[in-house]
């Protein structure tokens, strides 16, 4: 992390007047739609519901902004957010108007329509090409809407697109909201202070897309759990047979000096011990338990961790007072091979109880805490699986950047 911190001293949406102002805010409404229509998870939702209630409350003229899926600048019906407005309202316990678009005479006028406590939800940013473009003139007509910005969309912040960063240029002052101030609280508090002793649990497919999220954790942890694919190119360096198991070869230098890395630091490496492996990646697949110290058989590949790895897991959680976990443990996606990251997430939640602050990556490892029945035992899920990693290796987030800092407003 930098001497400098940027992301600390970043005025909030508490730091300005608010009532009869439009106030524009960036949130992250991007979420999974079912089949027939609707929502099918309104996390990233109702976490964004402080802070429009608190704009709400202060009488500002509430107007949301948000991308779904990726349409890539073009108009796609199923990526409409109008199925989100219907899911917010009752939410948010207010009529919610909907723009056809997100900017354009149409829009303008329901801006201009609103009223002190009401609130409008646009229509898809990414219908446009320009917002991901990151267009200086696309974004100052999105300011043109506002008296005030709030950014509230943490997983977009790694982006430095039109309605993140380049927003901030035409309207001031830019101001974080509760989210995002909670995300910087937990993610940042994490890396500047941890309470010791501070153990990372990382895990999915590639050691490749998480080096520096690795060399970043290895310098403030005193234990790294790893799990996941990625578990398995630390074994082959340390030379299991591990049947036809995905291995990253390309990969197996960096695995073992990560390992010598982790001996001369000090840091305890934790890899599994046994494993469930599998003859296809697939329900229904043929399935066999590999005991500690036991290859695995060719024609199967690891799908999960066993059960001594998760006990081997939860005894370092148990010991540790600051936890952060991203990435499930096996083929999570797949029912049959989603047990270690769910028992793992059980384990995770008893640390907490007994006095751990723990932090989950959101994507796949918040939703294993939710399949679990322990979400609201972790002390913070973070909604933005991408950002949360980038921001943990230490890069700079534009979207934080770009805020106005406390004495500039």
């Amino acid at each position: 992390m930098e001497d400098k911190r940027y992301f600390e001293g970043k005025m909030t949406v508490k730091d300005v007047e608010l009532a009869g102002r439009r106030v524009l805010v960036r949130v992250d409404f991007n979420v999974p739609l079912k089949d027939g229509g609707g929502v099918a998870d309104d996390f990233r939702i109702r976490s964004a519901l402080p802070t429009l209630k608190y704009i709400l409350k202060q009488g500002g003229k509430l107007i949301m902004m948000s991308h779904l899926g990726r349409p890539k600048g073009k108009r796609v019906p199923g990526m409409s957010l109008s199925p989100v407005r219907d899911a917010l309202e009752p939410l948010l316990g207010v009529p919610v108007g909907f723009a056809p678009d997100c900017l354009g005479e149409e829009t303008e006028k329901m801006v201009a329509a609103l009223e002190p406590g009401g609130a409008l939800l646009l229509e898809n940013l990414r219908f446009h090409s320009e917002e991901t473009e990151n267009d200086s003139g696309f974004a100052e007509r999105l300011a043109g809407l506002a008296d005030v910005y709030v950014n509230d969309a943490f997983g977009t912040a790694h982006r430095a697109h039109a309605s993140t960063e380049g927003i901030t240029h035409f309207v001031s002052p830019a101001v974080q909201g509760f989210l995002l101030e909670k995300e910087i609280e937990f993610l940042g508090g994490m890396l500047v202070n941890p309470e010791k002793p501070f153990v990372a649990i990382l895990g999915g497919a590639k050691i490749s897309g998480k080096i520096d999220v690795i060399k970043n954790l290895m310098q403030k942890a005193d234990g790294m759990l790893i799990g996941g694919g990625m578990a398995n190119t630390f074994m082959k360096a340390d030379g299991a047979e591990l049947g036809d198991s995905l291995v990253e070869e390309s990969s197996l230098d960096l695995a073992g000096e990560i390992m010598r890395l982790a001996e001369a630091s000090e840091v305890k490496l934790l890899l599994p011990v046994d494993y469930v492996a599998a003859d296809r990646v697939e329900e229904g697949a043929a399935v066999v338990k590999v005991e500690p110290g036991q290859p695995v058989p060719k024609g199967y590949a690891i799908v999960d961790v066993g059960p001594a790895t998760v006990s081997l897991f939860a005894e370092e959680t148990m010991r540790a007072r600051t936890i952060f976990w991203n990435g499930p443990m096996g083929v999570f996606e797949v029912k049959e091979f989603s047990k270690g990251t769910v028992d793992l997430s059980k384990a995770v939640a008893r640390a907490t109880e007994a006095g751990a602050v723990s932090v989950l990556g959101g994507g796949d490892t918040a939703r294993a805490a939710k399949e679990a029945g322990v979400a609201d035992k972790i002390t913070h899920i973070s909604t933005g699986g991408g950002a949360s990693l980038e921001f943990v290796e230490g890069k700079r987030l534009p979207g934080i950047a770009a805020l106005t800092d406390r004495g500039e407003g």
